[in-house]
C-alpha cells in the first residue's frame, strides 16, 4: 500500500454517491479491485470491504469483515474507525448492547480526531438500549467544545444528565 493506492482509494470513496442505489454492487466491485492489489493478509482489505458493504446498506455483511480487520492488526487510525463502524453496524443489526460495550473503552483511549464520532455512535447505541439520558450527555459533552459560546454551561448540563440527584 502506497500513497498512490491511498489516493485512488480516496477517489473511489469520493465517487460513492455517483453510483446511486442501483450501483451498490458496482461500487463494492471498485473497492474489491483496489483491495485485490494489497498483499494477502493485509487487514486493510477486510476493513475497506466492510466499509463498502456498510456504506451500501449491508451492515450484516460488514460486521464479520470489521472483526477480521481488527483481529488482523489494523493501524491505529483505521483500527479506531473500524471499532466505531463495527459498533454502528452492530446497532443496525439489533446488537446495540454489543456495540456500546465495544465503544465504551474508547472513551478512555488517547484522544484523536475520532473522539466525537466515538461519542456519537455510542450515544446512538445507548439510545437504542433505552438509555437516552446517557446518550444525550455524551452528545452534549462532545458538542460543547465546538460551540462559540456556552461551552461551560453545556458541559455542566451534560454532566447533570448522568449524575444522581442529591438527596435532601
Amino acid at each position: 500500500m502506497d500513497d498512490d493506492w491511498e489516493k485512488r482509494l480516496a477517489e473511489a470513496w469520493a465517487s460513492i454517491d455517483t453510483y446511486g442505489e442501483d450501483g451498490a454492487a458496482q461500487f463494492r466491485a471498485l473497492i474489491d479491485g483496489l483491495v485485490a492489489e494489497l498483499p494477502d493478509g493485509d487487514p486493510v482489505g477486510p476493513f475497506e470491504r466492510a466499509c463498502a458493504w456498510d456504506s451500501t446498506g449491508r451492515s450484516d455483511r460488514a460486521v464479520p469483515l470489521y472483526r477480521q480487520a481488527v483481529a488482523g492488526g489494523l493501524g491505529a487510525c483505521r483500527r479506531r474507525r473500524a471499532l466505531i463502524q463495527l459498533a454502528s453496524s452492530l446497532r443496525n443489526t439489533g446488537r446495540a448492547e454489543e456495540g456500546a460495550a465495544l465503544l465504551t473503552p474508547e472513551l478512555d483511549a488517547p484522544s484523536d480526531e475520532l473522539d466525537d464520532a466515538v461519542r456519537a455512535v455510542l450515544a446512538l447505541c445507548l439510545s437504542s438500549l433505552g438509555r437516552d439520558r446517557e446518550g444525550l450527555a455524551l452528545v452534549l459533552g462532545a458538542l460543547a467544545p465546538h460551540l462559540p459560546r456556552y461551552q461551560r454551561s453545556m458541559g455542566y448540563y451534560a454532566r447533570l444528565l448522568t449524575e444522581e440527584p442529591e438527596q435532601v
